[in-house]
């Protein structure tokens, strides 16, 4: 019975690992995709003035990149994983084309170093969420305020254009996403380990798991990037 128990617990930490490789392999692609498509953009001049040249079409790449996200994650349910996994990618691909920006903004060295600060505290933090035997589902309806608060503040400020507030934003944010990093890591482990019915189900999990991390991941990049950044 005992060696029964044992070979089910392994079975159990085997398939929960292999979602989450998939999740996080899912999120790095992600990444990937929207790294290539920015550094092809900033290259092109030409693209860089049709986009940022017409506020029409940024803006309309912005709201594109909302509804992609709000779709993906309220109608997971109602679509096949193939068209999930298409639309992950065309959010990346679109967000590569409007961060491409930060490449005229900031030098390409503060840039990289950004990353690799953003990449070691994520996962860091993943690690955490994902290893720590404390359960993190009371940190949800606290990051949540904290996240609509960055949100509204960051909107109203965006008028009124105050130094003090940018800077509170900017702290208060990466706070959020650091704490949001380690959140949504412990809940992708707790999606592995209560299973899906079938291989379709698992596979439009990883999507919707790979979406949480890579705007948390993107979203502290931003973040880190208003302090650690050098401007050209």
């Amino acid at each position: 019975m005992n060696d029964q128990l044992y070979y089910r617990g392994e079975r159990v930490a085997a398939t929960q690992g292999e979602f989450v490789r998939r999740v996080y392999n899912w999120m790095g692609l992600g990444l990937a995709t929207t790294a290539v498509v920015s550094l092809y953009t900033a290259s092109n001049s030409k693209l860089l003035t049709w986009i940022f040249g017409n506020p029409m079409i940024f803006f309309g790449l912005i709201i594109a990149e909302l509804g992609l996200v709000i779709a993906l994650s309220a109608g997971i349910n109602r679509m096949q994983a193939a068209t999930a996994t298409i639309m992950f990618f065309l959010y990346s691909a679109l967000n590569g084309v409007t961060l491409s920006a930060i490449f005229i903004a900031y030098t390409s060295a503060s840039i990289a170093n950004t990353f690799f600060v953003t990449a070691g505290t994520f996962g860091a933090m993943s690690l955490y969420g994902y290893t720590t035997q404390r359960d993190l589902t009371s940190w949800g309806s606290f990051l949540t305020m904290g996240l609509i608060g960055v949100i509204l503040a960051s909107l109203v400020n965006f008028f009124f254009k105050s130094e003090a507030v940018y800077w509170l934003v900017t702290y208060a944010g990466i706070i959020v996403f650091v704490g949001l990093a380690a959140y949504d890591a412990q809940k992708i482990k707790a999606m592995a380990l209560q299973g899906f019915g079938d291989e379709e189900s698992e596979r439009k999990g990883a999507v919707i798991g790979a979406l949480q991390l890579y705007l948390d991941f993107i979203n502290l990049f931003l973040l880190l990037l208003r302090i650690f950044g050098r401007r050209k």
